[in-house]
C-alpha cells in the first residue's frame, strides 16, 4: 500500500515539474542580438535593483507590482547575511514565492552556496522545490545570463547541485540533516515553509518536538564562523505552533494580513477588495481569521446566538427540502445520538429552518417524523417534495437493513411511498464541515429558524445543539442535518446558474 502512494506522489511532482518547466520556458525568451558589452551592462544593472533582477528572471512569478511590505523586508534578505527572519504573510502574499526568487539571486551572485528546503513532510519539501529546480533547467534568462545551471551526475528531485556548485536539498521535518555539507560549505540557507498542520497543531507535545528538531538537528547544521540565513513561511495557524515558538528566538517576525488596519488590501496590485471579498465569503469567520489573518481563534462555541425570525411562506421558497440525520442507535433515553429531521427552506439568499423534529429516539419513532415532515410539505403546498437521508459508510449498510424496511411497512400502512433519496456524500468531520458550511451563513444574518417553533421543545433542542457547537462536542446531529440540507440546496442553486455568494453577499467585511 505504501509503496503505491509513493508511486503515485512521485507521478504527480513530476507533472508539477513539468508545468513549472514549460511556464519558465515560455516566459523567458532573451535576446539572442545583444552584444557582450550590452549583456554585461545590462546584468550589472539588474543586479544592483532586487525588483528589477526579480521582475526579468521570474517574470511568470513577478505578475504584480510589489507591496512596501515585500520590498522592505527583501531588502533585509539581501543585505543582511546572518537573519533569522519569520514570515507570517497571508494566504496570496507571495511570501514562498518571494523567497524564492531571493534565494536564487543569492546564488546565482554567489552570495550563498548550500540550500536545505525544509518542510512539514519530504514529499512537501521536494513539491517546494521544485520550482527552484525548473528555474536552474529552463529559464532562459538565467542560463543566458549565468550560464548553464544544470550538472551532469547530481540532479535528482530532491537533491541536487548546479554547476556553480551551489547545493539543494529537501529535508521532511524529523529527518536526519546530517551529509548536509557541501566541500567545506556547510548550509548557510535554511528555508523552512509550511511546517505546521492543523492535525499536530492539536498535539503541543507533537509542536515542541518538531520546534526541538529544528534547534537541536537542523539549525546546528549550520558553520558558526559563516553567516547563516534561515526564512521561515508561516501563518500563525494556532496559537501554539511551529511559527509562534520559532518566533521566540528569531531576529525579526513579519506578520502582514491580507488586510490592514484600516481594512484595506496590503497588496492592491494583485488583491481586489472585492476579490478579497468574495473569498472571505465562501469561508468561516474562524477559518478566515486564521488563514488570512493570522489570527487563530479557539473558541468554546462557533455560534454566539441563534437567530429566530418570521419565515416567509414555505411555498413561495425557491427550494425547499426535507433533511434527515438518523443515528444508529435505537434508544429513546441517555445519551446515545440524536436523531434529526428538519424541513428548510431557501429564498433571496437566505436559509429558513421551518420545522425540526430532534431527540433521542428509536428507530420506528424516526420513521414517524420522516412521515410526519411529508404531511408537513402537503399541507404547506409544496411541489415537488424531496427528502433526503444521510447514508455514509458508517450508516450503511444499516440504512439498508434497518431503515428501509421500515419505511416500506409504513408506506403500506400509509397508501403511498415518500420521495427519498440517500445522501451518499463523503464527508468531512461532523464539527468542520458544520463550523465551514454553516458560520459563514449565519454570520451574515442568513440562517434563520422558524420564531413560530421557538417553543417547540425539538426546536428548543436545536438551538441548544446549534450554541454548543464546538470540536470536541458529542452532541451535533441537529446541526449537522442543516447543514446537509443546506449543503444539498447550496448544489441545487449552483446547478440551477446562481450563486449564493454572489452581489450584496460578497460586501461583507471583516
Amino acid at each position: 500500500m505504501g509503496k503505491r502512494k509513493r508511486k503515485k506522489t512521485e507521478k504527480q511532482l513530476l507533472e508539477e515539474w513539468k508545468v513549472f518547466r514549460e511556464n519558465s520556458l515560455r516566459a523567458t525568451p532573451i535576446d539572442l542580438n545583444e552584444t557582450a558589452i550590452e549583456k554585461a551592462n545590462r546584468i550589472k544593472k539588474l543586479e544592483a535593483d532586487d525588483e528589477a533582477w526579480f521582475k526579468y528572471y521570474f517574470p511568470h512569478f513577478y505578475t504584480s507590482e510589489p507591496a512596501g511590505f515585500h520590498k522592505k523586508s527583501t531588502k533585509k534578505v539581501m543585505t543582511r547575511l546572518e537573519l533569522y527572519l519569520i514570515r507570517s504573510w497571508a494566504r496570496e502574499l507571495s511570501k514562498s514565492g518571494r523567497t524564492m526568487m531571493e534565494t536564487i539571486k543569492l546564488v546565482l551572485t554567489k552570495k550563498k552556496r548550500n540550500v536545505l528546503m525544509v518542510s512539514s513532510t519530504y514529499d512537501n519539501a521536494v513539491r517546494l522545490l521544485l520550482p527552484y529546480k525548473a528555474a536552474f533547467e529552463t529559464n532562459q534568462r538565467i542560463i543566458n545570463d549565468y550560464g548553464q545551471q544544470q550538472s551532469i551526475g547530481q540532479w535528482e528531485t530532491g537533491e541536487f547541485v548546479t554547476m556553480g556548485g551551489a547545493a539543494f536539498r529537501a529535508l521532511g521535518a524529523g529527518q536526519s540533516p546530517r551529509g548536509t555539507r557541501k566541500d567545506e560549505v556547510r548550509p548557510d540557507v535554511i528555508l523552512i515553509d509550511d511546517i505546521d498542520t492543523d492535525e499536530e497543531c492539536r498535539n503541543p507535545e507533537r509542536i515542541r518536538k518538531k520546534v526541538k528538531w529544528i534547534e537541536e538537528a537542523l539549525i546546528p547544521t549550520r558553520s558558526i564562523s559563516g553567516h547563516l540565513l534561515v526564512i521561515v513561511c508561516g501563518n500563525i495557524i494556532a496559537k501554539l505552533c511551529c511559527v509562534t515558538e520559532l518566533a521566540k528566538r528569531a531576529d525579526e517576525q513579519e506578520i502582514v494580513n491580507i488586510r490592514d488596519k484600516y481594512g484595506k488590501s496590503t497588496w492592491p496590485s494583485k488583491n481586489s477588495e472585492e476579490a478579497i471579498d468574495r473569498v472571505l465569503a465562501s469561508i468561516s469567520y474562524n477559518s478566515a481569521q486564521k488563514e488570512y489573518f493570522n489570527n487563530p481563534i479557539n473558541e468554546g462555541t462557533v455560534f454566539k446566538k441563534v437567530r429566530f425570525d418570521k419565515c416567509p411562506l414555505l411555498r413561495s421558497c425557491e427550494h425547499v427540502l426535507v433533511y434527515a440525520d438518523p443515528a444508529t442507535s435505537n434508544k429513546d433515553k441517555g445519551k446515545s445520538s440524536t436523531k434529526a429531521v428538519v424541513v428548510i427552506g431557501y429564498k433571496d439568499f437566505k436559509f429558513y429552518i421551518y420545522k425540526v423534529w430532534l431527540d433521542t429516539m428509536r428507530n420506528s419513532r424516526f420513521i414517524d417524523f420522516l412521515f410526519e415532515a411529508f404531511m408537513y410539505l402537503g399541507r404547506e403546498r409544496v411541489d415537488p417534495k424531496r427528502i433526503y437521508i444521510e447514508n455514509n459508510s458508517l450508516q450503511d449498510p444499516f440504512y439498508e437493513q434497518v431503515f428501509t424496511p421500515l419505511i416500506r411497512e409504513q408506506e403500506q400502512t400509509v397508501g403511498y411511498t415518500l420521495p427519498i433519496t440517500p445522501d451518499t456524500r463523503k464527508k468531512p468531520e461532523k464539527f468542520f464541515r458544520i463550523e465551514g458550511t454553516l458560520e459563514p451563513i449565519d454570520r451574515r444574518g442568513d440562517l434563520i429558524f422558524n420564531i413560530a417553533e421557538k417553543a417547540n421543545p425539538h426546536m428548543e433542542r436545536m438551538e441548544q445543539q446549534m450554541l454548543a457547537v464546538e470540536e470536541n462536542c458529542k452532541v451535533m446531529d441537529g446541526p449537522d442535518a442543516v447543514e446537509g440540507g443546506v449543503s444539498i440546496i447550496k448544489i441545487r442553486v449552483s446547478v440551477s446558474g446562481n450563486t449564493y455568494v454572489s452581489g450584496a453577499r460578497v460586501n461583507q467585511k471583516y
